[in-house]
C-alpha cells in the first residue's frame, strides 16, 4: 500500500495530512474553508484515495496562504507516496460533465512542475472560497508533486459546477496515472530511468 504522512507548519498555515494512494475514496477533511472541504471531499471520493486533512491558517488575513499551502502539501504527499513512481502509469486525462459544465484534466507525474490553467468564473468566491486562489492550489499542487497539469474549463453557468468539474476531473486523471501497469513490472516509466 503506497501511503504517506506529512507536516508543514509555518508562521501562516499549520496542515497535517495521511494518504492512501490505494484507497476507498474516504476522507475527513477540517479546515475553516468549507468550499475547500467540499472540494478535497470530492477529490478523495473520485480519485478512490483516502485523504485526512488538519487544515489551519491565517484566515484573519485572508484564504490565500491558507489555500496555497494545502496545494502544496497535497503535492507533496503524493510524491512522497508515490516514491520512486516504480510501475505507475504516470500520465492521465479526463474530460468531465458536471451537468451543464465541462473541464478537461490532463496530467503528467513527469518530475517537471509546469500548469496551465484556463479557466474563467462570473464570481469572486464560490461559498466562501475566493475563485482567484484556485490557480494558486494548483500551482502549490504542482510544485510540490513535480506535476506538469493542465486545466481547462470549456463552459459553464455556475461556478460551482465548473470548479466541482476541475476537481472531479482531476480526481480521475490522478487515479489513471497513480494505477500500477502490470506491464511496467515495477519499472521507472521513463526513458531516462527516473522520475
Amino acid at each position: 500500500m503506497r501511503k504517506a504522512s506529512l507536516k508543514r507548519e509555518t508562521k501562516e498555515t499549520q496542515i497535517k495530512m495521511s494518504l492512501n494512494v490505494d484507497g476507498n475514496g474516504k476522507s475527513t477533511i477540517k479546515s475553516d474553508i468549507g468550499f475547500l472541504n467540499h472540494m478535497l471531499e470530492t477529490f478523495s471520493r473520485h480519485g478512490l484515495f483516502d485523504l485526512k486533512a488538519d487544515i489551519k491558517g491565517d484566515l484573519h488575513i485572508d484564504a490565500h496562504h491558507t489555500v496555497e499551502d494545502t496545494g502544496i502539501v497535497l503535492g507533496e504527499i503524493f510524491k512522497k507516496a508515490l516514491a520512486e513512481k516504480r510501475g505507475i502509469r504516470r500520465a492521465g486525462f479526463f474530460v468531465y460533465p458536471m451537468d451543464e459544465s465541462l473541464a478537461t484534466v490532463a496530467l503528467d507525474i513527469s518530475g517537471r512542475p509546469f500548469l496551465v490553467w484556463s479557466a474563467e468564473f462570473d464570481h469572486e468566491k464560490v461559498g466562501d472560497l475566493p475563485l482567484e486562489l484556485l490557480e494558486d492550489f494548483f500551482l502549490g499542487f504542482v510544485n510540490g508533486l513535480g506535476l506538469n497539469l493542465h486545466v481547462e474549463v470549456h463552459y459553464g453557468r455556475s461556478d460551482h459546477h465548473k470548479v466541482e468539474a476541475v476537481f472531479k476531473a482531476l480526481a480521475k486523471a490522478m487515479k489513471d496515472a497513480c494505477e500500477i501497469d502490470p506491464r511496467q513490472a515495477g519499472q521507472i516509466p521513463s526513458t531516462k530511468g527516473v522520475l
